[in-house]
């Protein structure tokens, strides 16, 4: 299995400590811990933390030979965290990571294509996703919905949308999509149905739930895969809706089981949460 990542990679900047993160690179390194080859396209800064970052995404066992420098300072994210663990976001906006150049993929061949809705806040980098999306042949094509307001509006969803076959989005953010889309629903069920009818390329809409777990939508067959969520102590949740989206994705694509996928995806994000990292040390076969 082989995916490419495209998108920010950045630090989570945490008052007395900070960690490498940004949902493309979390996804890399989840889906290489499911035994998985990942490459990742994004751009770091010509500064001390993008020679780190090149470290530290080399340490994840990621390959870097789509990574480029910009002139601009690798991108950085101040978070806090609620009294219930969830993380508050002050993204750092025209980092390195809004100057992703188009690669050359020399032919390659991907199975899959991993990207986010944050991504795509400037006109840059939807440029080069167009050409590669246009260019290159993947089984599947991943929408990782990441609403970070002020960073979103209706023409980068759509678009998104357009060119996903897979989509996943939380259930906070679903809302907030379907009002971009101006449609109006009643439930998460509705809203995965409507989403199907208006996006025809897409297969299957994933929605996570936190606590009382995770749905699927397959499309074609207009069937819904359900799966409860196990109670654990909840200490961050950076990086559990990435590492959900890589087990999903590569538990997907070496058996199209969508049922056993998303109960390995949910059991491995719920494991996430009780780490206060993103990417925390485990072997995948704990969890299918």
């Amino acid at each position: 299995m082989k995916a490419l990542a495209f998108g920010e990679v950045l630090w989570d900047i945490y008052p007395e400590s900070q960690y490498i993160g940004g949902a493309p690179l979390n996804f890399a390194a989840h889906f290489k811990k499911c035994g998985g080859e990942s490459h990742i396209i994004t751009a770091v800064g010509n500064d001390d933390l993008g020679d780190e970052t090149v470290m530290e995404i080399k340490k994840n066992g990621i390959d870097t030979q789509y990574l480029c420098r910009a002139d601009r300072e690798t991108g950085k994210c101040l978070v806090s965290l609620d009294e219930k663990g969830i993380p508050q976001y002050n993204l750092l906006d025209n980092v390195a990571y809004d100057y992703i150049k188009t690669p050359d993929l020399n032919g390659e061949n991907f199975e899959l294509l991993y990207f986010g809705t944050l991504s795509l806040r400037h006109e840059n980098n939807i440029s080069v996703l167009k050409t590669i999306i246009s260019s290159s042949s993947f089984r599947e094509i991943i929408l990782d919905v990441n609403i970070r307001a002020p960073y979103y509006c209706q023409n980068v969803v759509s678009f998104a949308f357009e060119n996903a076959t897979i989509v996943k989005i939380s259930e906070e953010e679903l809302p907030i999509v379907m009002q971009l889309l101006n449609k109006v629903t009643s439930s998460v069920e509705e809203s995965a149905e409507i989403i199907s009818a208006n996006f025809e390329r897409i297969k299957m809409i994933i929605v996570t739930m936190g606590g009382k777990g995770s749905l699927v939508y397959e499309c074609n067959l207009r069937r819904f895969h359900k799966c409860n969520a196990e109670k654990v102590n909840v200490v961050s949740t950076v990086g559990a809706g990435d590492s959900f989206t890589a087990v999903f994705a590569a538990q997907y694509l070496k058996t199209g089981n969508i049922a056993k996928a998303l109960e390995s995806a949910t059991k491995v994000s719920g494991y996430v949460v009780s780490c206060k990292e993103a990417i925390p040390i485990y072997k995948i076969e704990e969890f299918t």
